[in-house]
């Protein structure tokens, strides 16, 4: 049986990536939105964490940026407009969409467990490039190899922008 090198990386990487498995858990588990929505900041603060572990800056920064400071003040906002509190306990009928998701859940998790512990058996080591991550090499990449991609989101984006801004001013 090979042997796991105890190293300051996983040191790292194990109570963070715990740290965002149950956080994971705690937004799709808590009937309270407020409370899943912290729990949802709490994951993606781990995850860009994670991503500062593995040396992708720039990823880790845009984790934080884009999503934990834009999209959850978004989410938070929609919460408090919407005034949602906990749900109303039913005391109607059992639904079958629970029974269907837990079991769901087992299935991909089994799937999930059995992809990622088979590696661990042979642990074939694959490095990184020296300047994998850095904001530069991110640039140049995305603005000589996929510079058509690019253009042609941030046109979709554009036309997003544009169809909203004309379908608000409509209702006025």
């Amino acid at each position: 049986m090979p042997s796991i090198t105890i190293t300051p990386d996983l040191i790292v990487f194990v109570p963070l990536a715990l740290v965002a498995a149950l956080s994971a858990i705690g937004v799709v588990a808590l009937k309270n939105a407020v409370r899943s929505a912290l729990c949802l900041v709490l994951n993606f603060f781990t995850l860009s964490a994670l991503y500062f572990n593995l040396r992708a800056e720039i990823i880790g920064i845009t984790q934080v940026v884009v999503y934990t400071g834009a999209i959850m003040v978004l989410f938070l906002f929609v919460i408090m407009l919407l005034n949602l509190g906990a749900p109303q306990l039913l005391a109607e009928k059992k639904d079958l969409k629970i029974g269907a998701g837990l079991a769901g859940g087992v299935i991909l998790f089994g799937v999930i467990a059995g992809t990622i512990f088979p590696p661990l058996v042979s642990v074939n080591v694959i490095h990184a490039p020296t300047k994998y991550g850095e904001p530069a090499t991110l640039g140049h990449t995305l603005f000589t190899q996929f510079v058509w991609p690019f253009e042609v989101a941030s046109i979709l984006l554009l036309v997003g922008i544009v169809g909203s801004i004309l379908l608000a001013k409509r209702k006025i």
